[in-house]
């Protein structure tokens, strides 16, 4: 089935359907989810699906259809995605903005302006974005990052504060805000920490040393953080960390480091699904890894959590998710980075349900509530 949309002489690209072999399930909260796909940079690619568990539709290029009059549609680069009250928004890194858009229609309610804008997170009613500040340049010279406050009722950026070098993604844990600063502009000299804001006045009041090129960042339902390394890649690995409060102590610090290579995690009750397309300089070519960790014991539980073989199939994994209630495990293949790429559902099992040609490097994804 194909929605098609004109005005006058201006062509709207089609938004395309496929039918997902997934049954509704009446007494889910969830009504589905948005998935971002990031398109390579400096094509103005970035493109939104979305999947209706109540319908079994999975829209493609989803945000041109609902707003037809949008000039380059979303933009360049689509980093982030998030829901938060009735707004969906989308952190467009070269574009230098976050989209907002109502949640249930999808439909633009406006932009906010943020340079080399690359993560988002919500607390209190606010939006926090992490940001390089500087512009999209490999530079030694390149300045420190941000996060920037944003009131999420008019939109407006309300406040800033000054972190580590590129930082990327940040959690709340008790009122302090924690973020993975990379320092990957200025390589071979990465920053090496997690910066801590006290959210109560919005400073920065501590710095803590992890390892080099810090990237992804999660919390678990122990308040733990685990962060991840990616390395330097040629002779240091990527390296995933866990920080948590030491019985007697106030401040998070390494508790744990778990020897594993890590692109990309998720996590639901007391497991963290983890996987890795490790890059190496030296053999110019990628290692992909999958496991489960048992986020309170801190072991490696399995080494890899598709159990049918599927994993063949997959190229490049460059997403994950996990639906919050029945444990699906989501994953996104980039393939070549240029075309169309695809997304895999597997069960909590680990077998594969289905899966579903996406827009180009399907990356991000948020679940919407009923």
């Amino acid at each position: 089935m194909v929605a098609t949309s004109c005005r006058e002489d201006e062509l709207v690209v089609p938004t395309e359907y496929d039918i997902i072999p997934e049954r509704p399930d009446p007494s889910s909260s969830i009504r589905g989810f948005y998935l971002v796909n990031e398109g390579n940079m400096g094509s103005n690619k970035c493109t939104l699906d979305y999947f209706d568990y109540m319908t079994g539709l999975y829209a493609r290029n989803f945000y041109a259809e609902r707003n037809p009059s949008v000039i380059k549609e979303l933009g360049d680069v689509g980093n982030d995605i998030g829901i938060y009250g009735s707004k969906l928004y989308v952190v467009v890194n070269c574009s230098h903005k976050v989209e907002v858009m109502d949640a249930r229609s999808g439909v633009r309610l406006g932009q906010i302006d943020i340079p080399n804008c690359r993560y988002i997170r919500f607390h209190r009613g606010k939006a926090y974005v992490s940001s390089y500040v500087g512009p999209v340049l490999i530079d030694p010279s390149a300045p420190k990052g941000a996060v920037y406050q944003i009131d999420t009722l008019s939109l407006a950026v309300t406040a800033k504060v000054t972190v580590g070098y590129q930082p990327e993604e940040m959690e709340i844990v008790n009122d302090y805000m924690y973020v993975a600063n990379s320092g990957g502009y200025r390589a071979p000299a990465y920053d090496n920490t997690v910066s801590v804001i006290q959210m109560i006045d919005f400073k920065q009041v501590q710095q803590i040393k992890v390892d080099i090129n810090l990237h992804r960042l999660k919390k678990d339902r122990y308040d733990q953080l685990w962060v991840s390394s990616r390395g330097d890649y040629q002779t240091r690995p990527s390296r995933l960390y866990c920080l948590a409060k030491r019985k007697g102590f106030n401040q998070m610090e390494v508790v744990d480091t778990i020897p594993v290579a890590c692109s990309n995690m998720a996590i639901r009750g007391d497991s963290l699904y983890f996987y890795a397309t490790e890059w190496n300089n030296f053999t110019a070519s990628n290692t992909i890894s999958y496991g489960i960790i048992n986020v309170r014991t801190r072991e490696l539980v399995s080494t890899s959590f598709i159990t049918d073989g599927t994993e063949k199939e997959i190229t490049v994994p460059y997403g994950i998710a996990l639906h919050p209630e029945n444990g699906d495990v989501f994953v996104t293949d980039a393939k070549n980075y240029v075309s169309s790429g695809t997304l895999y559902c597997f069960d909590s099992g680990g077998r594969r349900k289905w899966r579903v040609r996406t827009g180009d490097i399907p990356a991000h994804i948020t679940f919407l509530s009923k």
